[in-house]
């Protein structure tokens, strides 16, 4: 499979997972602000999981920019995070649907946390098939971003039992450090181009 394969697919299972999620909103019964006042919590878990994946949509494609070459490897690992990615609508309904309950919060982190570790995976099994001085390898440094984000999830879950609004601010705070944009992979491109 070449790059551009890899990447059309991932972007068809992306769009499909956005579409299950919206599919989940169900109208009010009542033509009322009172009744749309009522959906409040899904659709915050709804914009929140939307933010979520365009994130990773956003940085998959910038990622697959980088890729001279794919393997099977790498091909799994693309399949591991889009499992997880996968899972993403089935937590922002039970989220929703339970008012945040702490269980639910828990599981939401949960596939944060399993879709951070995928990329994290899928990005080891990229920079294990191209050279060290590759406009990826360069490209994705240390990764502090990605670490930094799998701990705060892994402190998150757990507290959900505790205090859930501290693990949903967690999962928004790190879902802001990802909005804004990473643009090593596009500084790093256009560096190599430059040459």
């Amino acid at each position: 499979m070449t790059r551009g394969r890899l990447e059309a697919f991932s972007d068809g299972v992306i769009a499909i997972i956005i579409t299950i999620m919206v599919l989940e909103l169900r109208p009010p019964e009542e033509a009322s602000f009172e009744a749309l006042r009522a959906l409040t919590p899904k659709l915050l878990s709804y914009v929140m999981s939307f933010v979520f994946i365009g994130i990773y949509w956003n940085n998959h494609h910038h990622l697959m920019h980088a890729v001279q070459r794919v393997s099977g490897g790498v091909l799994w690992a693309n399949m591991h995070l889009l499992f997880w990615l996968s899972l993403t609508p089935f937590v922002t309904a039970w989220m929703g649907e339970h008012d945040a309950a702490p269980v639910t919060v828990a599981a939401y982190g949960g596939v944060l946390l399993l879709a951070a570790i995928a990329y994290f995976i899928l990005t080891r099994a990229l920079l294990a098939i191209h050279a060290s001085d590759s406009p990826l390898a360069v490209a994705l440094g240390s990764d502090f971003k990605g670490k930094i984000s799998v701990l705060a999830y892994v402190a998150a879950i757990p507290f959900a039992f505790v205090q859930k609004w501290v693990s949903i601010g967690v999962y928004i705070a790190i879902t802001i450090l990802w909005l804004v944009p990473d643009r090593r992979v596009e500084r790093t491109l256009e560096q190599t181009h430059r040459k």
